[in-house]
């Protein structure tokens, strides 16, 4: 008796120590700015490392495909950084909210304080059809629409709230898939150069929103790189100007 006495004492505390840890965990809802963040950087980093991949097989010159190598490992490593935070927190990797959803209110006017280009990103692409993208988690070289926060990329707002941060088009991505040479390098910098500065637009409003330590490292590492990529490519732009 003595035995099963101690033992349903241990039972218990057990459970009452579980159920403490689960009441005091301190993690984001799946409506907050944090879990925004990791859904749609998630996206975002994917084209990043999509566009990438592209020039990488299509240029010769070593410090463009350099560029292009940084771009898609370091990207793609945070890519499953953020996932893993979403797990963690026993969030889903997509939420019901629209993209940039959490970013209500953030100013976008410095989306050109960070740099500029020669030629926008609409015009770049005019022409060109949409193509079909495969989708993989966070360890594969996948398309962006395959990526948390791109299911509600449609012809609605979302659509113009994730091109304001700097994703390219359907349209655009054709079009650096056909061009070649010199002419692929320059659409590809341009498109690169503007995802940045989008990319740099949402690490800001979720530092602007978040005490929590990781976001906060990972935030300021991507403003920090991002800006310093974006100088890069703009010097490698110039070089290659009509």
């Amino acid at each position: 008796m003595l035995a099963i006495g101690l033992v349903a004492v241990a039972a218990l505390l057990v459970a009452g120590l579980v159920g403490w840890l689960l009441a005091g965990r301190d993690v984001p809802s799946g409506g907050s700015a944090e879990a925004g963040f990791a859904r749609d950087m998630q996206a975002h980093h994917a084209q990043a490392v999509e566009m990438a991949f592209i020039i990488r097989d299509k240029t010769d010159d070593p410090t463009l495909r350099a560029v292009a190598y940084d771009i898609a490992t370091s990207q793609q490593q945070q890519i499953g950084q953020m996932y893993g935070w979403l797990v963690q927190w026993g969030l889903p990797q997509t939420g019901s909210q629209q993209p940039m959803a959490w970013m209500t209110g953030h100013d976008l006017s410095g989306m050109s304080s960070h740099g500029s280009t020669s030629t926008s990103p609409t015009t770049v692409a005019s022409t060109g059809t949409s193509t079909g993208t495969s989708t993989g988690g966070p360890s594969g070289s996948s398309s962006a629409s395959g990526m948390p926060g791109m299911a509600g990329m449609g012809g609605d707002g979302s659509s113009g709230a994730m091109a304001r941060m700097g994703m390219a088009t359907p349209q655009q991505l054709a079009t650096l898939r056909a061009a070649t040479g010199v002419e692929a390098e320059r659409q590809f910098l341009t498109l690169m150069i503007r995802h940045h500065q989008g990319g740099i637009e949402m690490a800001k409003a979720v530092l602007a929103r978040t005490n929590r330590a990781e976001v906060r490292t990972l935030a300021q590492a991507i403003v920090t790189a991002q800006a310093a990529e974006i100088t890069q490519m703009q010097q490698l732009l110039d070089a290659r100007a009509k």
